[in-house]
């Protein structure tokens, strides 16, 4: 049986040391513009040392109309490399292998929070979002790879491409969402068009060993679970990505589509061939119990979002207890900044219904 301390080999870089990853989460603990905080790199620390195989940062934006929500790490300008730089060094100098998510929220930017429209594939009367000529979709793929250039250049063992729920990337392969007429819109291969050309730009434009992932959602924003299955493969194929990190909303629920009723999402993943590429899979791996049966069920990595806010060392815990049991919801906000939240960060999981006690 595999064990969740089983080093990981990628295609290229640096072996995972184990099964577990940081899920990338949305934090609010940056500055303004951008640039890393002390509270971020505090938070990043703690999950290095407290023994995740990868460390993921946050979705970090690669054009300032990209941001999502306050406080966002950016890494759409050399104004960043500073801080993307620190982070890279500090999670190396804990053994530990270092990603940074490359993200835009399109439609889903806030206008309060961008001075602007907030952009899209297609015009989308519901966010208000207007719809990108072709000259800047030309442009979002350039600052794509500009961003993992940057981050190349800071020292990261990789990069991950956030092509899952419901932002830019996800956007331009919902069918719901981009109506397009041009080569970036209509076929699945044209949806699919602006993802597999920041794969090969990255890939043109970085180091040869700097591992590539890409993170897509089934079901969800007009997302269908075969259109998702296909652009996998497709991945796969080209021979490009070293890791897809499947974001399942819940790892053990079955698929909602009728023609994969009875079917575990988790399966209708597992079950494509993959070669050398690996799978990591993310939603509500809420235990270590829980974490191992998504690696005996064919996944290579357990990505880990609530447990590592709740427990900064939760696979040191696990290696010395495999039956440990997390704390158990909700917990007070100074149990949060013990394990490395800052306030910005404890006042974002105020708003989680039922995860801060007053």
């Amino acid at each position: 049986m595999a064990s969740l301390f089983d080093s990981v080999p990628l295609s290229r870089g640096p072996a995972l040391p184990n099964r577990f990853m940081l899920s990338p989460l949305t934090n609010h603990q940056s500055n303004v513009d951008g640039t890393l905080s002390d509270g971020e790199h505090h938070w990043l620390e703690m999950r290095a040392t407290g023994g995740f195989g990868l460390v993921m940062t946050c979705a970090s934006h690669v054009q300032r109309v990209g941001q999502g929500f306050p406080g966002q790490l950016g890494c759409f300008g050399d104004q960043h490399l500073a801080g993307l730089t620190r982070i890279a060094d500090t999670i190396r100098a804990a053994g530990k292998v270092s990603y940074v998510q490359l993200h835009h929220a399109g439609n889903r930017s806030p206008k309060d929070l961008i001075g602007e429209a907030p952009v899209c594939p297609s015009d989308d009367a519901e966010t208000a979002a207007r719809a990108l000529t072709h000259a800047e979709v030309e442009q979002l793929i350039a600052d794509f790879v500009a961003a993992a250039v940057r981050c190349d250049k800071a020292g990261f063992d990789g990069v991950e491409l956030h092509g899952a729920h419901g932002y830019i990337l996800c956007q331009f392969l919902s069918p719901e969402i981009n109506t397009r007429t041009d080569e970036f819109g209509g076929s699945l291969e044209n949806r699919a068009r602006v993802l597999m050309r920041i794969v090969d730009g990255v890939r043109e434009q970085c180091r040869p060993d700097l591992q590539l992932a890409v993170r897509l959602s089934p079901e969800r924003f007009g997302m269908k679970v075969d259109e998702i299955r296909e652009v996998f493969s497709w991945l796969v194929a080209s021979n490009k990505v070293d890791l897809i990190d499947m974001s399942l909303w819940d790892v053990f629920k079955e698929a909602h589509e009728p023609e994969h009723a009875g079917k575990q999402l988790l399966e209708l993943f597992t079950s494509i061939p993959r070669g050398a590429v690996k799978l990591a899979v993310a939603g509500k791996i809420a235990t270590p119990q829980d974490a191992q049966k998504v690696i005996d069920l064919g996944a290579d990595i357990a990505a880990i979002g609530r447990g590592a806010i709740l427990h900064h060392d939760f696979p040191n815990r696990t290696k010395a207890d495999p039956n440990f049991t997390p704390r158990s919801l909700p917990v007070t906000a100074e149990v949060l900044r013990s394990e490395g939240l800052s306030e910005p960060f404890v006042n974002y999981m105020k708003v989680w219904a039922g995860f801060v006690s007053e």
